[in-house]
């Protein structure tokens, strides 16, 4: 395959478009099914389990989180956020909360974070407000038993940001065990010339120090004890795959503790739904993880 700096406009934004290499349906209601999909599951999870909704984590309008609580007189409780797909631009908290639906029973706590997507906010902000909400889910909640991150498209970007940060300025040093980062990006440069950027704006320079891919010897000084997952689509586009396959190869040779998870019959948006489903296979290994099998 070519490599992306050799594609015209045209070749790279339908690299990544992920609807268009949905097998399911149209890439217009493929993105439609998505958001009810992930409407409905939140909704079933709000009334299954106890909800704590609009936590501020931070002083911004848009830096608030809902936590979705078992029943549970358990002492072993994980802890799972849930960072957001949509590019940086769409989507939110209030559709986030579908996989709290087969985690709840189990004894795991869910947190669905809201941050300032684009044109509001920007990516440094973004990856700023990530960050700060883990921080302030370890202050809020310090019995739990693991602290664990999932991530989709964009969130999983985000969530590769988190493992990475210098924590040195926080007042706080989180100790993530275990990482899923499903169907993300990891280098952003390729996408800066896309339509992607129109709203987000990224220059070289930002989308260079937000990329997850050049701050691997980060990561290995902060997560060095994470157990990470790179989850991809057999679906995505060959661009989209090819980015979880690189990082997942650059984590590897840094001798990380990673696991790649090509999984079949999926597209960039089933890969994540079906986390709604405690018998899908990667709902299983989440909770494997935890020890909640």
């Amino acid at each position: 395959m070519m490599h992306w700096t050799e594609m015209n406009k045209d070749e790279l934004e339908r690299q990544f478009s992920p609807s268009r290499w949905s097998h399911r349906m149209s890439a217009d209601d493929v993105i439609k099914a998505h958001v009810k999909a992930l409407k409905e599951g939140t909704e079933r999870a709000r009334g299954l389990a106890q909800t704590l909704l609009n936590v501020p984590y931070g002083e911004g309008d848009g830096e608030k989180l809902d936590v979705y609580i078992p029943s549970t007189d358990s002492l072993d409780v994980p802890l799972v956020i849930y960072l957001h797909g949509g590019y940086w631009q769409f989507l939110s908290k209030e559709e986030s909360g579908f996989m709290a639906v087969p985690l709840v029973d189990k004894g795991v706590v869910v947190v669905a974070v809201g941050y300032d997507i684009a044109p509001k906010g920007n990516m440094d902000l973004m990856v700023s407000q990530v960050r700060r909400s883990v921080v302030s889910v370890i202050q809020q909640y310090s019995h739990i038993s693991g602290l664990y991150l999932c991530g989709h498209s964009a969130g999983a970007h985000l969530a590769a940001m988190v493992l990475s940060t210098d924590w040195s300025q926080y007042s706080i040093t989180p100790q993530i065990k275990g990482a899923f980062l499903v169907s993300g990006i990891y280098d952003l440069l390729p996408i800066l010339s896309t339509y992607v950027n129109e709203p987000l704006k990224m220059t070289e320079e930002v989308a260079v120090r937000n990329s997850p891919s050049k701050m691997v010897p980060q990561l290995k000084v902060s997560s060095s004890s994470c157990h990470i997952v790179v989850a991809v689509a057999e679906n995505d586009s060959p661009e989209f795959r090819k980015q979880s396959e690189e990082y997942y190869k650059t984590l590897e040779a840094s001798g990380l503790n990673v696991t790649m998870e090509d999984v079949p019959n999926t597209d960039h948006f089933s890969i994540i739904e079906q986390l709604v489903d405690g018998e899908y296979h990667l709902t299983k290994l989440l909770m494997k993880m935890m020890g909640k099998s």
